[in-house]
Order: C-alpha cells, then sequence, then structure tokens
C-alpha cells in the first residue's frame, strides 16, 4: 500500500477557556481588598472605566448599589434567598502565655501563642518607634546609638532578640563587644525584657529590674522546663525554699510579661474587612454584601462617542470599541461575582442558622459539594468564592471556610460539626476537677452519653488539634495554679 500525503477534515468538540473566562475565575478567588487593586489597575488602563458612586441611606450599615438587578436577602426563618437570575458558572465549562510551664516547653515563641489581634494595640507607637525615641532621646554615642537602631529592627513583635549578635556585627564593621554593649542598652530600655533572646533571659531582665532575681530566682529560672514537667518537689529543692516560698515565687513569676512587646501597636497587620454582612431581622437574618469596600464602575459613553466621533481610521475605532467591550465585561463580571459571593453566604447561613443564633457547639458538619449542588454550581466555584472571604455577624467576624468542616455520628441523626465537638472537648476540660482530670476515655464515654458517636483515638486527635494537653500534662498545670 503507497503512503501518500492527504488532506482530512475532522470535525470535533473541546472545551476552551477564553481568556475572559479565565479572569472570571480569578475574580472569584480575590478578597475586597485584592479586588480594589485590580479595579485601580482597569481605570488606569481602560479610558472609558470611571468610579461611579455608591447611594447610601442614613442610618444603614451597609450601603446599597443603585442597581436594579442587586437585591439584598431577606432570609425569614430558615428560607434561604431564591436568586431569579441564575449565576453563570465560569466552572461549568471547565470541568472539576500566661502559663510559665506551656512556654518553657515551647521553647521557640509561635505566632500561635501571641495575643489575639482585637488585644493588640492598634493605636499609638509600634514597639520600634517606642525604643527608637528612647534611644534618640538619651545622650548616647553615635556609634552605639546606631547599633541600638539596628537591634531594634531586628526585635519581633514580641521583643525578642533571634538574630545572631556576630552577623550584625558584621554587617555594621563593629566589633562584637559594641553589639553587646548596644544590646544591654537595648534591654535597658522601657518595656523590661525587650531584646531578651530567650524566655529564661527575659524573666531574669524583669526579676532583675523588681529587685528579685537573688539565686533562688535564678534557679528557678533556669529550670524552666522542669516547671512545665510540673516537677515541683525536685524544684523546691534546687531553689532551697519551702513551699511557702516557693508558691511566692512563682506568683513573683507569673507576673512577668513572656512578651512585653506585644503591648505595642505591631504596625503591619491589615485590619479585616467583611465581605459579607449578617444581622438578626425578626425571626431571620439579612445578610448583605459589604459594598463600602467594593467601588462601582461605570462607563462615560458620553467619553465614548466624543472618542469615536474624532477617531480618524479604522484602526483608532477598533481599538476604541475594544475599550468599550473590556470595559462592559468588567463591569459584568464584577457583578456576577457579588450574586455569586451573596448566594453561597445565603446557602451557609442557611445550613449554619444554628451556630448564628446558638454558638459554635450547634455547628453542623457541612461541604463545599453539599453547597455547590444547592446553588447549582461547581464544587470549585464554591471553594474559589469562599477563600479569602469573611462574614461578619454579631458573633464575631469569620472566613467563609470556617463553616465547612466533617463530621460525626449524632443522636439526632444530623450529626455534629468537629468544630462544635472541639469546643465540648474544651468545655468538659475547662470545668474538670483538679484532682479528678478526664481521661480521653473518660472524655469519649461523656460525649457519647451526650450523643456523639466517638472513639478514644478521635477525642485524642480533637484535643490535641486545639492545642489541650493530656490528662497527665493537665494535672500538673492545675497543681500548679492551685499553689
Amino acid at each position: 500500500m503507497a503512503l501518500t500525503p492527504r488532506l482530512d477534515l475532522r470535525q470535533t468538540q473541546s472545551l476552551v477557556m477564553t481568556p475572559q473566562l479565565q479572569q472570571a475565575i480569578k475574580l472569584l478567588a480575590l478578597s475586597n481588598l485584592e479586588i480594589e487593586t485590580f479595579v485601580g489597575e482597569a481605570l488606569e488602563s481602560n479610558p472609558l472605566l470611571e468610579m461611579g458612586e455608591v447611594r447610601r441611606e442614613a442610618g444603614d450599615d451597609a450601603p446599597q448599589r443603585p442597581d436594579e438587578h442587586d437585591s439584598e436577602p431577606d432570609m425569614g426563618g430558615t428560607e434561604a434567598l431564591d436568586v431569579s437570575d441564575r449565576a453563570l458558572d465560569p466552572e461549568a465549562a471547565p470541568g472539576d502565655g500566661g502559663d510559665w510551664g506551656r512556654a518553657a516547653s515551647a521553647g521557640a515563641l509561635s505566632g500561635d501563642e501571641l495575643p489575639d489581634l482585637e488585644n493588640r494595640s492598634s493605636d499609638g507607637p509600634t514597639l520600634a518607634e517606642h525604643l527608637s525615641d528612647q534611644v534618640g532621646a538619651a545622650s548616647y554615642s553615635q556609634a552605639e546609638a546606631l547599633t541600638a537602631l539596628r537591634i531594634i529592627g531586628e526585635l519581633d513583635e514580641a521583643g525578642y532578640l533571634h538574630t545572631d549578635l556576630g552577623k550584625i556585627a558584621q554587617e555594621l564593621g563593629a566589633s562584637e563587644e559594641e553589639v553587646e554593649d548596644a544590646l544591654l542598652l537595648v534591654q535597658s530600655l522601657d518595656p523590661t525584657g525587650v531584646g531578651a533572646r530567650s524566655l529564661a533571659e527575659c524573666l531574669t531582665l524583669q526579676a532583675k529590674e523588681a529587685d528579685r532575681y537573688d539565686p533562688c530566682m535564678a534557679a528557678l529560672i533556669e529550670n524552666l522546663d522542669r516547671l512545665a514537667a510540673g516537677d515541683v518537689a525536685r524544684l523546691k529543692r534546687l531553689c532551697g525554699v519551702d513551699d511557702e516560698d516557693f508558691a511566692d515565687m512563682l506568683a513573683e513569676l507569673r507576673s512577668y510579661d513572656p512578651k512585653p512587646g506585644c503591648r505595642y501597636g505591631g504596625g503591619r497587620e491589615a485590619a479585616i474587612v467583611p465581605d459579607v454582612l449578617l444581622n438578626p431581622k425578626g425571626e431571620g437574618w439579612d445578610i448583605r454584601l459589604n459594598e463600602a469596600s467594593l467601588p462601582r464602575l461605570v462607563v462615560n459613553r458620553e467619553y465614548y462617542f466624543e472618542l469615536k466621533a474624532g477617531a480618524r481610521d479604522k484602526a483608532s475605532t477598533a481599538w476604541l470599541n475594544e475599550q468599550l467591550g473590556e470595559a462592559d465585561w468588567l463591569i459584568r463580571a464584577l457583578d456576577q461575582r457579588q450574586r455569586t459571593i451573596l448566594k453561597t453566604a445565603a446557602e451557609i447561613v442557611k445550613r449554619q442558622e444554628g451556630f448564628f443564633r446558638e454558638g459554635v457547639t450547634a455547628m453542623r458538619p457541612l461541604t463545599l459539594r453539599e453547597v455547590a449542588e444547592e446553588i447549582e454550581m461547581h464544587e470549585s466555584t464554591v471553594s474559589r468564592v469562599t477563600s479569602n472571604k469573611y462574614l461578619a455577624c454579631p458573633r464575631g467576624t469569620f472566613e467563609l471556610k470556617y463553616f465547612f468542616s466533617s463530621g460525626v455520628a449524632a443522636a439526632d441523626g444530623e450529626g455534629a460539626s468537629s468544630e462544635a465537638i472541639k469546643a465540648r472537648i474544651k468545655a468538659l476540660c475547662d470545668s474538670e476537677d483538679p484532682k479528678k482530670v478526664l481521661s480521653d476515655q473518660k472524655l469519649a464515654d461523656t460525649l457519647n452519653e451526650e450523643g456523639f458517636d466517638l472513639a478514644r483515638r478521635t477525642v485524642a486527635k480533637y484535643r490535641e488539634a486545639i492545642g489541650i494537653g493530656s490528662s497527665a500534662q493537665r494535672r500538673r498545670e492545675k497543681r500548679l495554679k492551685n499553689l
């Protein structure tokens, strides 16, 4: 059989993601702050786009958009919003430390141990500014002051220094002795304890400031690991004190601040801007978008016709029409993004109404697939919509992904969320008798009596996930607190 070249025509079907579809998918995953940046870039590149005004009503917490198609869901009872204009799914085409023992045993200071954002100072100077002002107000040599400022710049938000002094000396062209002297300068500043290189050094600085750094206190600080283990008998022997003196030393130690820098503003935390606002309304819920953080774009069509009238060639007219098409598409894409967020949030509120009324103990297990099927969208679309999006309600501000969790069987037949189980375990451990600390098996038995089908290993996994120690660890901690 001879092999000869030939031409064949074949008809096939395939799914192709256009650039606009790819951009629409990207917009879904962006937070409101990222959307602002995206819109700012669009305003610079497209002369037909401009910012529109958002109509605000007096006394209204969330501004209303003057868009006849944009409705805010009023969820009476447990009825979810039924959106008449079904949103297009862009994924449908492509397819699928107060306790010194814990602080000592943890070693390095982790971010999880730092105070909550709402407990940190958001106003006033940062730690670096506070320390730098003190250096500038004192009469130090220029070299010493510059070295001290360099060290201050290396402190973390808790006030600790983790950078090697030799490295700082090399960068500044100074001797290690000069850097050591500058560190002593920093450690003499307010608040006491900053510039420490370890928890023990931080406590030592505060004990010296309080004139309580005697050999007994020094021995206690040097053996923080034994304090974490609850080895009280050996600690008393090492310190050479009796029960009364040891209790007094422990009370003094607990009065010190293990993270002295955290009382000042970090200067780096970005405030969380909620994307969705939820408030009770009668027996139901009023859920709406936080449009105060969403810019509203409009197309300046008068300017378009003015430019079109002045176009002298086909290339200019084609470019102008292209800009108009991109502007119209971007406005529709942003509006579609808002509708998708609102529809997803409404379904989450419907499914997790128990949480909003009673708290975390009433949370139910929920998956992305369940929400996706209910709102007739792809699971990956829901995943993108709930990423970096926050819902503000009377109980606080939560990321939308917080409301999705696995669950276990419960007596009511609906199951219980893992978050609800964790909250119940924490409550049981917080209220346990110090003389009768609950074992994992006892916790499992108690939860089973309450209607949760849990094995001991599952209880241990949840307990560890929320940072609660074993029964032996809790027993030692409670014994130390009662001294």
